[in-house]
């Protein structure tokens, strides 16, 4: 196995090579042309490299930059540009801190001026002011309660949207009436303009009543200030706005297919919008894998990589430590447990998966069997959501640290 788990990093790091915003920044800015001053606004876990980009094109011609972004996410010091680390997936004060001096810079500007809004993934924690009479605690209680029930990233960004000063395309009000030219490096599913950072630069699309009939799925306790912002309703229309994407989960599908063919593994893109639970895309995967082994999966043959992009769910019930492709790799190896020449691995683009510095796990045919020499039971460990510790005992953990890109989050069965 250890060929193969060779084979699958060098899979991972050259598939994530392959979906860095440098050169998709400079593309999109390559034939702009821009008068007045040039504010560049950089938020997400990408901010840094995507602001780096926007200044190797842009020069001296930027007035201002700001980049936020996740602590630890940024490389060096970018000449003009004043880089704020800030709490992800939580807000913190930093959050609030950089988006203070993002809208101080968007002040005053004239129709004439441009301001380019760089958007990546984790700008709904890192870009953020609370709606008046809301607290930054607010905010982040709400947050820690939708992460804990499960709810999607497009149910989170609907209720953030309704309770910031910023999202929802309260942003891009602010900057008006400068125009906004927005690069957006996408980590929802289905690319939702609207729900990418919770969309601060894009008409929304979500309304109260859809805020509200979430609060009452996930049986959420709001406080009445909380209430009160809930019921106001955001932007519907911009017509100072600009937006492109460069990149998504999409690219990064198509990119582990093609270093997945150089080892010889012939490649089938499953699906590129999987969104569930954790555990159940666990158990599918496993069962495709398990269904290659038995020569029943219409017709695909090893070696061969099954792959699947989107983004899963973690329902969050014991005290332990993990993410979401965590849990789905752990929960997948048991249903992969004996077969040989067999691996699965699943990560999350960025290289943070959930509150951890794991990007996220492999495992093989022989983890289970690994875990229960060490007396650690697979099971219990999924139960108390410590699948971190689990794969880290079996040297299970994909540790690649911040990459510089967030395009939601791959899993790949090998089979030779």
């Amino acid at each position: 196995m250890e060929n193969m788990r060779k084979e699958a990093y060098t899979i991972i790091g050259e598939s994530i090579k392959n979906v860095l915003p440098q050169k998709a920044v400079e593309k999109a800015l390559a034939d702009k042309k821009f008068t007045g001053n040039i504010i560049v606004i950089s938020i997400g876990k990408a901010a840094w490299t995507m602001a780096k980009a926007a200044k190797n094109i842009l020069g001296a011609s930027v007035r201002k930059g700001i980049v936020v972004t996740k602590y630890d996410h940024s490389q060096a010091e970018i000449e003009g540009f004043e880089i704020i680390e800030a709490g992800h997936p939580v807000p913190d004060e930093n959050s609030v801190l950089g988006t203070t001096r993002a809208i101080d810079a968007v002040k005053d500007l004239s129709k004439e001026d441009q301001v380019i809004f760089l958007v990546s993934g984790g700008g709904s924690a890192l870009f953020e002011k609370p709606a008046e009479g809301i607290t930054l605690k607010d905010i982040k209680n709400v947050t820690g309660d939708l992460l804990k029930s499960g709810a999607n990233i497009v149910e989170m960004n609907t209720i953030r949207k309704h309770l910031s000063d910023v999202k929802g395309g309260k942003f891009a009000a602010l900057c008006a009436p400068a125009r906004v030219y927005s690069i957006v490096l996408s980590d929802v599913i289905g690319d939702r303009l609207d729900s990418i950072a919770s969309g601060p630069a894009y008409p929304d699309g979500s309304t109260v009543e859809e805020a509200l009939n979430i609060i009452k799925k996930y049986n959420l306790n709001f406080n009445a200030a909380l209430m009160e912002a809930l019921r106001k309703e955001t932007p519907k229309e911009l017509d100072n706005v600009e937006t492109v994407i460069t990149g998504s989960v999409g690219e990064l599908c198509k990119a582990v297919a093609k270093n997945a063919k150089k080892f010889g593994y012939a490649p089938y893109v499953l699906s590129s919008t999987l969104e569930c639970e954790a555990r159940e895309a666990g158990k599918f995967i496993s069962s495709m894998a398990s269904e290659v082994r038995g020569g029943n999966l219409y017709g695909i043959k090893s070696p061969c990589a099954l792959i699947v992009g989107g983004e899963t769910t973690v329902r969050i019930q014991g005290n332990g430590l993990g993410g979401r492709n965590q849990e789905l790799a752990l929960t997948a190896a048991k249903g992969i447990a004996g077969l040989k020449n067999t691996l699965i691995f699943s990560l999350g683009s960025d290289g943070t998966d959930g509150p951890t510095d794991a990007a996220g796990g492999m495992v093989d045919g022989e983890t289970v069997d690994k875990l229960n020499k060490l007396g650690m039971d697979c099971d219990e460990i999924l139960d108390d959501n410590d699948s971190y510790h689990g794969l880290k005992a079996v040297d299970g953990l994909i540790m690649t640290g911040a990459t510089g890109t967030n395009v939601n989050d791959v899993t790949v069965v090998l089979c030779k």
